[in-house]
């Protein structure tokens, strides 16, 4: 058997056992053995590494291990530079869902963003997607993250869904593409202005009294205007649209 020490930085620590955490690990192969597989052997999938360095120098996922060679592993948080990517560029505003990541879904779609999900999404058919359709991959499901084919993929570790699209912003952003209120939080369509003659066979009394302004999504043929639930978005928006950390 062969042995090499590594050693993982910032919130990677938060994927390995308490006892492993902010410390040296001397882990056990047989070689041969590449890196990716070492690391992904302990709990880490690839997709959180962002930078990797055997023995000082920066080196890529197919890289074979060596006897005594000594491993750092770093994640997106860690690093100012990556002199060596281990991936092309991540999809900018794309993303695919896993079925338990619904309220984020939403919260993407709040900001404009395409966020594909669907209520019974079976884990064997979300890689395809993810890379059929050039889809950053958002689970909390450490093992669906380390399939091979994945490229771009991000383990959500926060549980409240406030908390969580803050997190996938910060190392997904595209604020470009930041449109708030132009998708449908329901299905993902683009919504569309509709005037209000179009509609009012549809509408309350009550609400052709209090509003003017209506938009229709093309895709499921919702009606939509901007109500008081609207209005407490709108607060949401603001408040992670002032976040410096989403600014990229």
């Amino acid at each position: 058997m062969a042995t090499a020490r590594f050693r993982f930085y910032a919130e990677l620590n938060e994927l390995l056992p308490r006892a492993r955490r902010q410390r040296d690990i001397l882990h056990e192969f047989r070689s041969p053995a590449t890196v990716e597989d070492r690391i992904e052997a302990q709990g880490i999938p690839h997709t959180e590494v962002e930078l990797l360095q055997v023995n000082g120098s920066p080196v890529g996922f197919a890289h074979r291990l060596q006897d005594g060679d000594r491993v750092s592993v770093y994640p997106f948080l860690a690093i100012l530079e990556n002199p060596l990517p281990l991936r092309p560029p991540y999809p900018r505003g794309r993303f695919v869902l896993d079925q338990h990541l619904s309220k984020l879904a939403a919260y993407l779609r709040l900001m404009g963003l395409d966020a594909l999900h669907r209520p019974c999404f079976p884990d064997q058919e979300l890689a395809p997607v993810a890379v059929g359709e050039d889809r950053v991959l958002l689970t909390r499901d450490k093992g669906l993250l380390m399939r091979k084919e994945i490229v771009h993929g991000g383990c959500v570790r926060a549980t409240d869904p406030m908390a969580q699209l803050p997190e996938v912003l910060h190392r997904f952003g595209a604020r470009e593409l930041y449109a708030p209120f132009s998708r449908c939080l329901v299905c993902n369509g683009l919504l569309q202005s509709i005037p209000e003659e179009d509609v009012a066979d549809r509408l309350l009394p009550s609400t052709r009294a209090r509003y003017h302004d209506y938009w229709i999504c093309p895709t499921c043929d919702r009606v939509l205007w901007a109500g008081p639930q609207v209005r407490r978005m709108r607060g949401w928006v603001a408040t992670w649209l002032k976040d410096p950390d989403l600014s990229h």
